[in-house]
């Protein structure tokens, strides 16, 4: 398990110090499934990514839709259970985080995020 930090270079705040990346078929599969909840600083980063869905969860998530420089061009707030989102060509990955995580921390489309 792999788990990188994600910040909002746009409003200097922490989005998540433990988001794990999917970047494998398998991971992207299961996602967040099994999961009863997130803990606040925990996510995960999709990638690649046109878009998500919450089929099977038994939470709500925020998710954030990322192009290729890490810019933010989507959110949905409060992605409940058995929802799915738009796909869009332009998105290249997308980060999942505990439901609120968007609001606490400000952001906003046109924000620059940076994974490290």
């Amino acid at each position: 398990m792999h788990f990188v930090t994600v910040r909002n270079t746009s409003r200097n705040t922490i989005l998540g110090d433990r988001v794990e990346i999917a970047d494998t078929s398998l991971t992207r599969l299961f996602g967040l499934l099994g999961k009863r909840h997130l803990d606040t600083g925990r996510g995960l980063w999709i990638k690649p990514s046109s878009g998500v869905h919450t089929l099977g969860m038994q939470f709500p998530i925020d998710v954030i839709g990322l192009d290729k420089e890490l810019r933010v061009i989507r959110l949905w707030q409060n992605l409940v259970p058995y929802r799915v989102t738009g796909v869009s060509t332009r998105m290249r990955s997308v980060i999942e985080l505990p439901a609120g995580r968007i609001a606490a921390c400000s952001t906003e489309v046109g924000d620059l995020l940076e994974v490290a």
